[in-house]
């Protein structure tokens, strides 16, 4: 059986990577080694998931999670090593990020973003990894962020650093084994909760608007596509790709401060 595996998938990113990769599926033009199955879907939110089942037209096994708990990794591990699926896509969408400086984060929201963002996604990564092979490909979730630090994101932004250079180091990991991983930085994203759950912080204005933000489903799209092109970064976006530019040549220092000024405007 061949399936794909999508966290966080009861909104926003996860959710559209799930419906593109049933357009994908359903496409006549779709390879053999691409076509699925089923795809797994998992996020603390049972009824979420069931309302996305019921409106794909690929069989969608709901697995209501909270992967910041050990006791939801055993089930995941116990599933797949019930069913063998071949795992051809893994998509950690799974995360959340919250906005404010270090006076703003409660304790918990830092170590609940360190959980979720970073050792949940490398628990479920490697859980998965036994099931799949030559042409399967893992997509990790980051963010533009992760190219530089960001004061008043500070843990958010570290925790896809740490997830985009786990993914690069990965992907030398897996040479010749035919799987490939990518990371996946996009900018903000207008269409999903994650702003909105990002500025329930004590100073959630700490940036104040989110000028060219992207939309969720053009994400999705664009970074299956580079994906399937073997890209290790996929920007999916023009800002990200810019950001993904500038901070490759010029120092964190300044562009540190450009982001100050930019996020009090």
């Amino acid at each position: 059986m061949q399936i794909a595996v999508v966290t966080g998938a009861s909104s926003g990113l996860g959710r559209e990577f799930v419906r593109e990769l049933c357009r994908k599926a359903g496409s006549p033009t779709c390879r053999e080694s691409d076509k699925l199955e089923e795809i797994w879907v998992i996020a603390r939110r049972k009824e979420a998931l069931e309302a996305l089942r019921r409106e794909m037209p690929v069989p969608v096994r709901c697995l209501p999670l909270d992967l910041t708990k050990k006791e939801s990794l055993k089930v995941l591990s116990d599933t797949l090593a019930a069913e063998k699926p071949s795992v051809r896509v893994l998509i950690n969408a799974a995360g959340f990020g919250k906005i404010g400086t270090y006076k703003d984060i409660a304790m918990q929201d830092c170590d609940d973003m360190i959980d979720l963002n970073c050792r949940a996604a490398v628990d479920v990564t490697l859980l998965t990894l036994p099931y799949m092979e030559r042409g399967s490909r893992i997509l990790e979730i980051a963010s533009t962020s992760a190219f530089q630090p960001l004061p008043g994101l500070a843990v958010y932004a570290a925790t896809k650093a740490f997830l985009m250079r786990y993914s690069r180091a990965l992907r030398w990991e897996l040479f010749g084994t035919g799987i490939r991983v990518t990371a996946v930085c996009p900018y903000w994203i207008s269409d999903t909760e994650f702003i909105p759950t990002a500025q329930q912080t004590k100073n959630g204005s700490a940036v104040r608007h989110f000028p060219l933000a992207s939309h969720a489903k053009t994400v999705a799209r664009l970074a299956l596509f580079e994906s399937r092109l073997g890209c290790a970064i996929a920007t999916a976006g023009p800002v990200s790709f810019i950001h993904r530019i500038f901070a490759k040549w010029i120092p964190h220092c300044v562009m540190i401060a450009g982001w100050e000024a930019i996020r009090r405007l």
